[in-house]
């Protein structure tokens, strides 16, 4: 069975240079959990974070010689990012700071076999 370490998102207002965590929201590779010391902000990205898919305009998520906006369904680390970096910023007007946990064990060079997903997969919620 898989370990699964947890992946957290840090949200802040825009233009803080010091970057003053004000909510985090955390995946455990099942769930959203959600902490902040507003409730009302609490509650905003809680809605946010509802297990509905995501539709984002994003590059990065379109397959290769497509256009246009990518609907990004619920139940993984991509729809995780997706809600964090396009749904919540936009339900709050904070930005989200991405904070991998840390790296047991590094770059695996003997692991290229592996596919770029998998590899982010196994770096970020852990080696499987």
């Amino acid at each position: 069975m898989r370990t699964v370490r947890a992946v957290e998102v840090r949200f802040y207002r825009p233009g803080d240079e010091e970057r003053r965590t004000l909510a985090t929201a955390t995946w455990d590779g099942r769930r959203v959990t959600v902490a902040a010391d507003d409730p009302e902000l609490r509650a905003r990205l809680e809605r946010a974070f509802r297990p509905t898919p995501v539709v984002t305009d994003d590059p990065a998520f379109r397959r290769l010689g497509t256009s246009g906006e990518v609907v990004i369904q619920p139940g993984d680390l991509e729809w995780f990012r997706a809600a964090a970096f396009v749904r919540a910023a936009a339900e709050t007007g904070l930005e989200a700071s991405y904070a991998p946990p840390p790296v047991v064990g590094g770059y695996d060079p003997a692991a290229t076999y592996r596919s770029f997903e998998e590899q982010v997969e196994r770096l970020t919620l852990g080696a499987g």
